[in-house]
């Protein structure tokens, strides 16, 4: 049995920040607040969803707090919503908090971290077709890379508080340890017992981090990774199941390694996005069709942007 998670609920709303914490150099957690009807919506979103948010009005930092690779683009106006998926989700007395993981990259993301408690934001969401979660699945893949451990880390807190049989493992890469989206140093006590992570190890959740340079856990990629550890855990593959987000490449090999396994697997694309609702056609995803060796486009932010692995083709 399958839980599908998508949202009927989605409307324009206004949040109020409750807090923009910077976790490590150039990333940062968002907290937004919903009351009202929001609330309602906001509390049913579900991991690998999104909200489509109104950068436009909000001002840039000091001069000098304007990373120098971005002093030249900083000034353009942002004329469209910016994606941002969910790394946590609470309801509590009729209140919804949505929190965001993101890093700053450009102009709007910039802009983002000069809101403060208080502020006003205004927000499209829950968007999308989030992670759909299998009943039947003893142990859980996590595999995420970069910044695509946002969806993941909320969906580690609804696979362990609803699924709790369910065994999950969590597998992070990034290109070096300066590029990993989590607050503090990794413990090598902790990565000795085989919880690296704090943001997966308080819900219990084995973590294992891989980077390119080697600069701390694995040398390599995290898609490497994945595959030494699939030969060296034995697993029954119709129990297990993939849960991944990151780059186009990395979710393309493991589509590959999934498949070869013969272990179910979803992957949360990345596209560029303008509208965010399906309208604009810019967030197209080729996909295969049943029984055929035709194809056709399906959309990021409305059919997606979780995917079944097997549907989706990757040209890389």
């Amino acid at each position: 049995m399958t839980e599908n998670c998508s949202s009927p609920n989605k409307g324009i709303f206004s949040a109020t920040i409750c807090a923009n914490k910077q976790i490590r150099q150039g990333f940062y957690r968002l907290k937004l607040k919903f009351s009202g009807a929001a609330a309602q919506s906001f509390a049913k979103a579900r991991p690998g969803q999104f909200a489509e948010l109104d950068i436009s009005g909000i001002a840039l930092p000091e001069s000098k707090a304007i990373p120098e690779e971005l002093t030249d683009i900083s000034e353009r106006k942002i004329l469209l919503r910016r994606p941002f998926s969910f790394c946590d989700v609470t309801s509590k007395d009729n209140k919804t908090t949505v929190e965001i993981l993101y890093c700053v990259v450009g102009p709007a993301s910039l802009r983002m971290t000069t809101l403060s408690a208080g502020d006003s934001l205004n927000v499209i969401g829950p968007l999308g077709n989030g992670f759909s979660i299998t009943k039947n699945k003893k142990t859980a893949l996590f595999v995420a890379g970069g910044m695509g451990v946002g969806p993941l880390l909320y969906l580690a807190k609804i696979i362990t508080n609803d699924y709790p049989d369910t065994i999950v493992t969590a597998l992070v890469g990034a290109k070096t340890k300066e590029e990993l989206p989590f607050k503090g140093r990794l413990d090598e006590i902790a990565q000795q017992l085989g919880f690296s992570l704090p943001e997966f190890a308080m819900y219990s959740i084995e973590s294992s981090v891989a980077t390119d340079d080697g600069s701390v856990g694995y040398k390599g990629f995290v898609t490497d990774f994945l595959a030494e550890w699939l030969g060296q855990n034995d697993l029954e593959p119709q129990d297990t199941i993939i849960y991944s987000c990151g780059p186009k490449a990395m979710l393309a090999k493991i589509a590959d390694i999934a498949q070869e396994k013969k272990i179910d697997c979803q992957v949360c694309t990345e596209q560029m996005m303008a509208c965010g609702i399906g309208l604009c056609q810019s967030c197209a995803v080729e996909c295969k069709v049943s029984n055929s060796n035709e194809t056709i486009y399906k959309l990021c932010c409305k059919d997606g942007p979780v995917f079944d692995s097997r549907e989706v083709i990757f040209r890389i």
